[in-house]
């Protein structure tokens, strides 16, 4: 067993040393797998995209028996693929739990195998388009709850992150060095943040009457002075790196919020007057797409923040990320994607080169950007709270 461990070692030393193309060419390789999952993940995104869109004909309405009409159609459609996704992804995650070593059968099928994958996927979007619309109606309910585990699991990542990175930079190997380094971040941070609210308060609130915006912009700034007061706290003792990267995802959680603002807003119509045009449109889809994408990748390949045991040393044949967690987060991004294509309503009207458009989706924002604010204070306090548990007699 011990000379089989080696034996891979070596060849994925090999492997590493090689080109991009290399590496992929010469089969399994769970480092060149994630782009490629990645990959037909984007894939999957543009193509619900262009079925919500463009997929509005004769034949797909006959096909899907769908009878909401015209909008009907476009949603699930989106929905259709987006089970077919999930369904593939979650079968790779049922398929690649528990795997360890690099030696495992189950890495062959996660890192290889790729013509019978692609065949599966297909099959799946296929078949996903003769399941009856009210199952289908049924899988969009639970969308939702699967769409809200992946933001949670976002959440902890970027916590996780943000946390990590500041630790480096006070360790005592680092601290002297990287000194500099984190008064410039953290100065920057908070500069964007406060020119951000700025413009929020310029561009969606240029009445009096637009009390929501107001409101949320304000409450944004509260939740900022708020983080910080907590990290500068005597107790805890975060700095200011990690309230201002945290101020900066509430930051924009905040804006995001705001622009999800269905556009018969008169506030939104008024901040979008200057801007108007449908490359802008275009470019800002684009954009959400690929953020989708990079966000459901940078969260699938960080494992490492959800185990309760960060101390273990990391064996040679030790897997670089968890297969089952990655394929767990693809899985909920299918679902995720698929209610910012329908902003998180079956009924919602969504014209082209739109996404993530509606009240339901400006709320999804705001509670996430309060949840945020709520779980990083509870990751301050929460190690004061045991300690003092700890120390206090019983």
């Amino acid at each position: 067993m011990e000379g089989t461990a080696n034996s891979n070692a070596d060849r994925y030393a090999k492997l590493m040393e090689g080109s991009w193309w290399t590496q992929f060419r010469r089969g399994s390789n769970p480092w060149m797998a994630r782009y490629v999952y990645g990959l037909m993940f984007l894939i999957t995104n543009l193509l619900a995209w262009a079925v919500r869109d463009y997929g509005t004909s004769t034949e797909m309405e006959r096909l899907k028996g769908c009878h909401g009409g015209k909008d009907c159609v476009g949603t699930e459609g989106v929905l259709r693929v987006s089970l077919g996704c999930f369904t593939f992804y979650f079968t790779m995650f049922l398929s690649t739990a528990g795997t360890s070593k690099l030696h495992e059968a189950r890495e062959s099928w996660h890192s290889g195998w790729w013509s019978a994958k692609l065949f599966l996927m297909i099959a799946l979007m296929v078949l996903a388009f003769f399941v009856p619309s009210a199952a289908i109606q049924l899988y969009g309910e639970i969308a939702h709850f699967g769409a809200g585990v992946f933001l949670l699991i976002q959440l902890l990542s970027i916590i996780s992150f943000i946390k990590w990175l500041n630790d480096y930079c006070q360790s005592e190997k680092y601290a002297d060095r990287c000194h500099i380094h984190v008064m410039l971040l953290a100065t920057t941070a908070y500069v964007v943040c406060m020119l951000g609210i700025i413009l929020m308060y310029i561009w969606y609130a240029p009445e009096p009457s637009c009390l929501l915006n107001i409101f949320f912009i304000t409450w944004t700034l509260v939740l900022l002075q708020l983080m910080t007061s907590v990290s500068l706290h005597e107790k805890v003792n975060a700095g200011f790196l990690t309230p201002g990267f945290m101020g900066l995802y509430v930051v924009f959680l905040c804006w995001s919020a705001i622009r999800s603002e269905p556009p018969e807003e008169r506030c939104i119509k008024e901040a979008e007057a200057a801007t108007k045009g449908l490359w802008l449109n275009i470019i800002s889809f684009i954009v959400a797409v690929i953020a989708i994408v990079i966000a459901t990748f940078s969260t699938g390949i960080d494992s490492k923040c959800f185990q309760f045991r960060k101390d273990e040393t990391q064996a040679e044949d030790d897997l670089p990320y968890g297969f089952g967690f990655f394929h767990l987060v693809f899985a909920t991004g299918a679902m995720y994607f698929a209610m910012l294509l329908i902003g998180w309503s079956a009924h919602n009207d969504m014209k082209r080169w739109t996404i993530d458009v509606g009240w339901t989706s400006t709320w999804v924002r705001i509670v996430n950007e309060w949840l945020a604010v709520c779980v990083y204070i509870w990751t301050l306090v929460a190690p004061i709270i045991s300690k003092s548990r700890q120390t206090t007699p019983a």
